[in-house]
């Protein structure tokens, strides 16, 4: 038996079926009125555009147009979110600008250009004027007839276009913005445009250059790049004809793109700005070059703990002292900061003050100590000072919390020199003592920082260890006779490190002792009288005769006159006389008073004032230092052959 539907319930299902009825018409007229919305364009492919959903499945109650959109948003909102990633990795600026290029090209435009403004300003700096773009860099997606040897998807710009009759556009390289211009207003409004717009017709012409054409339609988005401050340049995505073009949507896709550009760039600025102040700074605070004192050869390496931590507290020094000799300092400031580093230049201007005295090791070390001290209660250093005599063949040394030094002598052997710890530089209220040791001819004496023996792997013993035997077995290479060359000797020691090996700076002295023969030094005592300065000018004579150094006679007797009448004018105990012969001659002169001579231009009236002046024009280089003793006033000479 049939049922009619004269019930209320059988009457619901009848107006159900209408609705139903109706409902697709209903959603092709909302669907017609919205925008379309599109997923992000992939490479670009011959063939058919891109089909939407309705397209591919003429059933709207299977997949409706909002779930579609939705997708399509996803993917949107994904790509944003992966090319953002990757332009935040970058560091430098090029990394940055790279990491935009390769996001955008192909997965969101065929090509891009991108503007920097030449110079970039640097945080609150002013900016110059005028405002002119530089094209930092160009990518774009090569067409499959180019030719494609060279390896490279990155040259200058041309519209990425498949049409082989159309032409191909190159960027201008640079673009002045005019003040009031269109480009200008652009720019500072900050947001995206379409390249058809009213506002970017007139201002791309400009910034590619006259003459060039630009694409019509939604192919082109102009996005002004802004950091935190100002308009930093400007980035241009263009999308060819073989593709979908723009939507609004991708408007705020390239606003996000730029935004986070131009804040990465930012701060890329201010990094190489902090990376150029800390390479400037410890570049300043070590020796730009080792002095070549005689009797010793130098060598020196410095490494930081890694390349984010371009600054540290580790320092060498050499410093050329009176009588031939030479201070040899290595020192290590707590912390890898400016304020180390800072610290670390104040005691090393610290410790050639001192030496410039001619002070003790220890007295140095004790002084070093009260600087420290000065300076903070929390300032520590650790610091080796040693002065090596080439003449006695000897070297003192003093140790204030240091790693010792090692000695690698002429045979091969490598010995760990036992030098008295002592306490930090910043203790305070400590002693240090020195030692003194042989420094045979030949040998090498090394002085390092911890981080060259410590690390999380290993102790500093055990490191000390391993950095003995290496010296060893590089020594065997060279046989017993001779001594390892000192460049690569130094080159040696650093591959020792692994790669858990760099948890500190690292600062390496090598030094080697090549020391001045007994017969290349001579040396008298001179009485504070009226006839030393004849008696000095025949010792001089005799002595170079006896070196073959006759043709340098008359100036040497010459200049010793002059510098032995002054000492002896102001002198109460004798006056010591020496000479050295090396690759140079050398002579010095001692005397018990404080007073460093000064050269000053005499008058025609003036019996005397002469002296200085004479041993500046006749001498290779000249000088004076004040010891603890009085002072010592030196001259060099060159000899044949320099």
């Amino acid at each position: 038996m049939t049922e009619h539907p004269t019930s209320h319930e059988g009457r619901q299902p009848l107006a159900a079926r209408s609705q139903e009825r109706t409902r697709p018409r209903q959603q092709d007229a909302a669907a017609a009125a919205a925008p379309a919305t599109a997923a992000i364009p992939g490479p670009a492919a011959p063939g058919p555009g891109p089909r939407t959903a309705a397209n591919a499945n003429p059933n709207p109650v299977a997949a409706p147009d909002h779930q579609a959109a939705a997708r399509r948003e996803g993917d949107r909102l994904r790509f944003v979110g992966a090319a953002t990633r990757r332009i935040a990795r970058g560091i430098d600026l090029d990394e940055i600008v790279l990491g935009l290029c390769r996001a955008s090209v192909p997965t969101f435009s065929d090509a891009i250009l991108v503007y920097l403004r030449d110079p970039l300003p640097v945080g609150d700096e002013r900016p110059v004027t005028p405002f002119v773009l530089r094209l930092r860099r160009s990518d774009r997606l090569r067409l499959a007839e180019e030719e494609t040897e060279s390896g490279s998807d990155t040259e200058r710009l041309r519209l990425p276009v498949t049409d082989p009759h159309a032409g191909l556009m190159p960027a201008a390289e640079l673009c002045e913005v005019r003040p009031g211009g269109a480009l200008a207003e652009v720019l500072r409004g900050v947001r995206p445009v379409f390249g058809d717009s009213a506002a970017a017709r007139a201002a791309l012409p400009e910034l590619l250059g006259a003459g060039h054409n630009v694409p019509t339609g939604h192919r082109a988005i102009l996005a002004p790049l802004r950091g935190r401050r100002r308009v930093i340049g400007a980035a241009v995505f263009l999308r060819g004809t073989e593709r979908p073009p723009f939507e609004a949507n991708d408007l705020l896709v390239a606003a996000q793109l730029a935004t986070h550009t131009a804040l990465g760039i930012d701060k890329a600025v201010l990094y190489g700005r902090e990376a150029y102040i800390a390479d400037e700074l410890q570049r300043t605070m070590l020796p730009d070059s080792l002095p070549q004192p005689t009797g010793v050869r130098l060598a020196s390496r410095y490494l930081p703990a890694a390349e984010t931590a371009r600054v540290g507290g580790d320092w060498y020094d050499a410093i050329p002292l009176p009588g031939s000799r030479v201070a040899l300092v290595v020192g290590d400031v707590m912390g890898h900061s400016m304020t180390s580093a800072a610290i670390m230049g104040q005691l090393r201007t610290t410790a050639q003050t001192l030496a410039g005295l001619d002070l003790p090791p220890q007295e140095v070390l004790h002084h070093l100590d009260e600087q420290a001290q000065r300076l903070g209660s929390d300032r520590m250093a650790t610091c080796l000072y040693a002065v090596y005599d080439p003449v006695a063949h000897r070297i003192t040394i003093a140790n204030a919390g240091h790693p010792p030094p090692v000695l690698l002598h002429l045979g091969g052997r490598a010995e760990v020199l036992r030098v008295p710890p002592g306490a930090p530089i910043g203790v305070g209220g400590v002693d240090f003592e020195a030692v003194e040791l042989d420094a045979p001819a030949g040998a090498t004496l090394l002085l390092y920082t911890d981080g060259l023996v410590e690390s999380r792997l290993r102790d500093v013993w055990t490191g000390i260890e391993q950095l003995r035997e290496r010296l060893a077995a590089t020594a065997q290479l060279t046989g017993p006779d001779h001594s390892p060359p000192l460049e690569a000797l130094c080159d040696d020691v650093l591959d020792m490190l692994g790669p858990g090996d760099r948890d500190d700076d690292i600062a390496l002295l090598a030094a080697r002792f090549d020391g001045i023969a007994p017969s290349d030094v001579a040396y008298w005592f001179l009485e504070p009288e009226d006839a030393a300065p004849g008696r000095a000018r025949r010792l001089a004579r005799r002595a170079l005769s006896r070196w073959g150094l006759d043709d340098l006679s008359d100036e040497v007797e010459l200049l010793v006159s002059e510098v032995v009448t002054n000492a002896v004018r102001y002198a109460e105990r004798p006056v010591t006389l020496r000479l050295l012969r090396t690759d140079i001659l050398r002579c010095e002169v001692g005397d018990d008073s404080p007073q460093l001579p000064r050269q000053r231009r005499a008058r025609e009236t003036d019996e005397g004032g002469r002296g200085l002046f004479l041993v500046n024009r006749l001498a290779r280089r000249w000088g004076a230092t004040r010891l603890s003793t009085g002072k010592v006033v030196w001259f060099e000479m060159a000899t044949r052959g320099q």
